[in-house]
């Protein structure tokens, strides 16, 4: 538990100093996080379609380029830096299934009631729905949708998801069970 603490100040340290216009303390930090990334990565690709045509390590690169171009970002420390690489791979995944259903003219298909359990973690097979309903949520509490990124997407703790938000972890809780509770309506059409 030490170690990882440790390196979790490591890279806030960098973070901060990558921010700061610092270089040599993203080349420090790459290979730190890499890992990290591709971890996130993982996560989201196991829950899609098998033969998906976006590769892990491809998600990662590409993750990876545009953090590099946030050139103005103010990284807090680590959790925001993976709350900010999960919302970022949640959009190329969603850019990905929009181009691969236009170029398919598959529109967008029905979600069974069986697989919209998806928002407790079972498997995704419609993120174009998904991020329908997350956009939807946004308009209403983007907060909520903060949340839904860091917990579900990014693999971020409550008590790390609480400090990116500046909230407490009762909150983060609260709003986390009420994002699932909602997401899952919307995904159903509202069934119960």
């Amino acid at each position: 538990m030490q170690k990882a603490e440790q390196q979790g100040d490591d890279v806030s340290t960098l973070l901060r100093a990558w921010s700061d216009g610092d270089q040599k303390a993203l080349e420090r930090l790459t290979p730190i996080v890499y890992d990290e990334l591709h971890r996130l990565a993982r996560r989201y690709m196991k829950h899609e379609r098998p033969g998906h045509s976006l590769q892990t390590t491809a998600l990662v690169n590409e993750a990876y380029m545009r953090l590099v171009d946030y050139k103005r970002m103010q990284w807090q420390n680590r959790a925001h830096f993976f709350a900010v690489s999960s919302q970022l791979m949640r959009r190329i995944l969603v850019e990905h299934a929009r181009r691969h259903n236009i170029k398919r003219g598959d529109g967008v298909p029905h979600v069974p009631l069986e697989e919209a359990s998806m928002v407790g973690g079972g498997p995704a097979r419609d993120l174009v729905v998904l991020d329908d309903a997350m956009n939807a949520l946004e308009r209403l509490d983007p907060r909520k949708v903060q949340v839904v990124e860091m917990r579900f997407f990014g693999g971020l703790s409550v008590e790390e998801t609480a400090e990116v938000l500046r909230v407490s972890p009762i909150t983060v809780m609260r709003d986390w069970n009420t994002a699932k509770a909602w997401l899952y309506r919307e995904i159903t059409g509202g069934a119960s």
